[in-house]
């Protein structure tokens, strides 16, 4: 073992920034939609719960295959899939800039969603490849903090182009920077040596075995089928919170995307406070409190008098979410100690899947009740599925 660590470490390795630059891209371009759903709801003549569309075309197909690159990655090589992936990615995000349509915005949209799904769960694979247990969690939080950073500047980025260019510049300006990467990635790989084919003889569709066995588990039910309601209720509506801003304040697209931007400034407040919340809470105290601060933050938005007092509002919410979501994902990475790259991609699909039916399901409450239903069911639900959780959670130790 010590023999095959050190020829890891010796061997040529994609670099984190490389990395980071990439898995940036994608979850901006996910982001990004948030702050510009009433500008485009505008741009085509139709609602906002209608546009919302396009945010279930990228994240089902996001979270669905995952499941399928986890093991193609394993079978023709990480960095390859990777490569292919981004490459496709950067035409159709390109492609949006010209979409003349909604449903073609959506099919373009899902396509991306589609070859995006390589880049974050095939980073994190190489990395636990490539890099030795003691290099491994500094590694990871290098580069981790692209995506969060990604996030963060994502929301503003949308802003500006909604308010003073156009929604459509944004995806031409990721589709040529993802072009680039691509080109560079490419150019990376040539001079990494090609990965050991562990499933060469193996079936494919064999390999999708795993997350049916998986399933068979309490523990894993209990905690798939919770991170998919934390994705339905939690990012589903955040997802109409730009929009409510818009039609409430009238504020310009660019102080809502400064706002939405709180999401990521308190997953990073998490981040910085994490073994602190930790020592105070445990983990069923950090479920309890991050989904109850999220519910509050929800139930309030419909009172505020300013709209200033979304700056906190923001980025409690994120702050609660990622109480809550870590934990959760902890939990995932233990419900298969000898298969948990199957067990963290099945989470992560459930996650992603579960915004995006939430999305299109809250979409039509918004247009139907209003956006004071909306938050107001999603203030109730996500409380009490962190009670429900925190209540399950001793099962899980057994």
């Amino acid at each position: 073992m010590t023999k095959f660590v050190a020829e890891k470490v010796d061997n040529p390795r994609i670099s984190l920034l490389l990395l980071g630059a990439v898995s940036f891209i994608v979850m901006a371009d996910m982001r990004v939609i948030d702050p510009l759903l009433r500008v485009i709801a505008n741009d085509f003549n139709t609602s906002v719960g209608n546009t919302a569309v396009i945010i279930s075309a990228y994240t089902i197909p996001y979270g669905l295959f995952q499941l399928v690159y986890g093991p193609l990655g394993d079978r023709i090589g990480k960095l390859k899939v990777m490569t292919g992936g981004i490459t496709i990615f950067a035409v159709g995000t390109a492609l949006c800039t010209f979409a003349p349509n909604l449903p073609l915005l959506i099919l373009l949209r899902f396509l991306t969603g589609m070859f995006a799904a390589t880049v974050i769960p095939l980073s994190l694979a190489y990395i636990g490849d490539n890099f030795p247990y003691a290099e491994r969690q500094t590694a990871i939080g290098r580069y981790l903090s692209a995506l969060m950073l990604g996030q963060i500047l994502s929301s503003s980025l949308g802003g500006i182009f909604g308010e003073f260019l156009s929604w459509r510049n944004i995806f031409l300006v990721f589709g040529v920077a993802s072009l680039i990467v691509a080109v560079i990635f490419w150019q990376a790989t040539r001079k990494i040596p090609p990965e050991p084919n562990k499933q060469e003889t193996k079936n494919f569709f064999a390999t999708l075995k795993p997350y049916f066995q998986l399933l068979t588990k309490a523990n894993a039910r209990l905690v798939i089928t919770t991170v998919f309601i934390e994705g339905f209720f939690l990012y589903g509506g955040f997802a109409y919170v730009g929009a409510f801003i818009r039609d409430r304040y009238n504020l310009p697209y660019v102080t809502i995307g400064i706002l939405l931007s709180g999401f990521g400034m308190g997953g990073l407040l998490y981040s910085i406070s994490v073994k602190w919340l930790v020592h105070r809470l445990g983990e069923q105290g950090l479920v309890v409190v991050g989904g109850s601060l999220v519910g509050t933050c929800f139930l309030s938005v419909n009172l505020f008098p300013n709209w200033m007092l979304f700056i906190p509002t923001t980025i409690f919410i994120g702050l609660g979410f990622y109480m809550m979501h870590s934990t959760l994902q902890t939990q995932a990475t233990e419900l298969s100690p000898e298969s948990r790259g199957t067990a963290v991609s099945l989470f992560a699909f459930n996650l992603f899947v579960g915004q995006g039916i939430g999305a299109v399901f809250l979409g039509q409450i918004v247009d139907r009740a209003g956006y004071t239903s909306c938050f107001i069911l999603c203030g109730v639900a996500v409380p009490l599925l962190a009670i429900w959780f925190a209540s399950q959670m001793r099962y899980l130790k057994v």
